[in-house]
């Protein structure tokens, strides 16, 4: 497949993302009549649901990263040539800033607005961390051992993040940044980006790490998507295990 291809699924694939996250946001709380949880369920069903859908779609053409951690975890490994790596960070970049866009037009709402949506504090920052240990655990553990199944796991596993983490598990620099960009409830404020893109490097180095150590190395061609079969893990062994290269 080539680069071009890769980077246009990947710009696609994240704006796509996004005005699901914004647009369900959006649609949840103007519907809910005030009641937070309501909001936050129907938010979560469509993050969940569209991030499988995007993951299915996308996956055999680049991985169906979405995701700036992703990338550079899947670097870290060896996975993804280190030339490609800055490509893939401005597609996602760009396609997540497009997604709000997206969603925002649709519901009458300038194309950005700078958010308000306060999410700062050690918690905060600690709920960044843990969303995206857990997410590179998943993709690594679930690619590495079933990965037919790596698209459910991570879909799965988002959508329980938005429940089990104080922060709603953003898990995802681009994300982040572009959720600066809308006014609604799926904001954040530019001045809390900081600390959340610091956590999220942080619990995504720590993870690649243990999950590294943990699991065999994935072959060359290894995608979230599930293009390798679990026979090309057969007969790894201890002695085959190595750690993420720098």
């Amino acid at each position: 497949m080539t680069l071009a291809r890769r980077l246009v699924a990947e710009g696609v694939g994240t704006a796509m993302l996004l005005a699901v996250v914004v647009g369900s946001a959006t649609m949840a709380d103007r519907l809910a009549g005030g009641n937070q949880a309501l909001s936050l369920l129907a938010n979560t069903i469509a993050t969940g649901a569209g991030l499988l859908a995007l993951i299915l779609m996308f996956g055999t053409i680049s991985g169906a990263h979405f995701n700036s951690i992703v990338t550079l975890s899947e670097a870290w490994q060896g996975n993804v040539p280190r030339r490609e790596v800055l490509p893939y960070l401005a597609a996602q970049l760009l396609g997540a800033f497009a997604g709000v866009a997206a969603a925002h037009l649709m519901f009458g709402l300038a194309p950005f607005e700078t958010s308000t949506h306060m999410r700062a504090g050690p918690a905060m920052w600690w709920s960044e961390f843990v969303a995206t240990f857990g997410l590179i655990g998943v993709i690594m553990g679930c690619s590495r051992s079933r990965p037919s199944l790596t698209p459910f796991a991570v879909a799965s596993y988002i959508t329980a993040g938005y429940w089990f983490t104080a922060s709603s598990s953003f898990a995802n620099p681009a994300v982040t940044l572009a959720r600066m960009a809308t006014s609604t409830v799926a904001g954040i404020r530019p001045a809390d980006a900081t600390g959340f893109i610091i956590a999220e490097l942080l619990g995504a180095a720590a993870a690649t790490v243990l999950f590294g150590w943990l699991y065999p190395p994935a072959p060359a061609g290894a995608t979230v998507a599930g293009t390798v079969t679990p026979g090309e893990f057969a007969g790894s062994s201890d002695q085959g295990v190595r750690p993420p290269r720098i």
